[in-house]
């Protein structure tokens, strides 16, 4: 069966790919599909802007997708940036420029406030209109300053009190255990068999 991954994130697609080796499953990403047209993500919540990306993707291709939304909420900025994470530091903001602002905004806060979590919802649509989801989260908190050079996006300043270190100190096989997607993943995974049994 082939699965759509709805991303062009190299980063997100290698990590899902990863995640969810399951015999049988041939992925692609939207970086396969480069005529798609762009899908506006203005849904009020992680769940809306997944589905609609699935749903959209699934529709025009008629093939399943995976779609996910994922962000960052801090406590000190009551849960911001959330669903804006990718662009917190505007439409065309690179990860640093968003860890920037994020760290310039925590500036002289106190340690409660750096308390943060990343949130994953990922969305499996059928050709069908069938959906369903699941949803993961990671705690942990905003660092000082980045630290770490593996990983994506919030990283480098996501600090995993468990291990004493940023999730961009995490080797790949380590974070793929625990982070938002990947716990995300792990639900999906029955969900996915149970189709692919019942297609075969």
């Amino acid at each position: 069966m082939i699965l759509v991954l709805a991303s062009k994130n190299k980063g997100k697609i290698r990590e899902i790919e990863t995640t969810l080796s399951i015999p049988s499953l041939m992925f692609q990403s939207l970086n396969d599909f480069p005529d798609l047209p762009e899908i506006i993500e203005d849904g009020s919540s992680f769940l809306e802007n997944a589905l609609k990306k699935a749903r959209t993707i699934g529709q025009t291709l008629h093939l399943p997708v995976l779609a996910d939304d994922s962000g960052l909420e801090v406590a000190g900025l009551q849960g911001a940036p959330g669903i804006f994470s990718a662009r917190f530091a505007g439409p065309q903001a690179t990860d640093t420029e968003n860890n920037e602002k994020l760290l310039a905004l925590l500036k002289g806060l106190p340690e409660a406030e750096r308390v943060a979590r990343f949130v994953c919802v990922l969305v499996f649509y059928q050709p069908s209109g069938e959906w369903f989801q699941t949803q993961g989260i990671c705690e942990g908190r905003i660092a000082q300053a980045p630290r770490g050079d593996q990983g994506f996006g919030y990283d480098p300043i996501f600090y995993v009190p468990q291990f004493g270190k940023t999730m961009a100190q995490i080797p790949l096989e380590v974070k793929n255990r625990i982070s938002h997607r990947a716990k995300a993943l792990e639900k999906m995974g029955p969900h996915l068999y149970s189709v692919l049994k019942a297609s075969e």
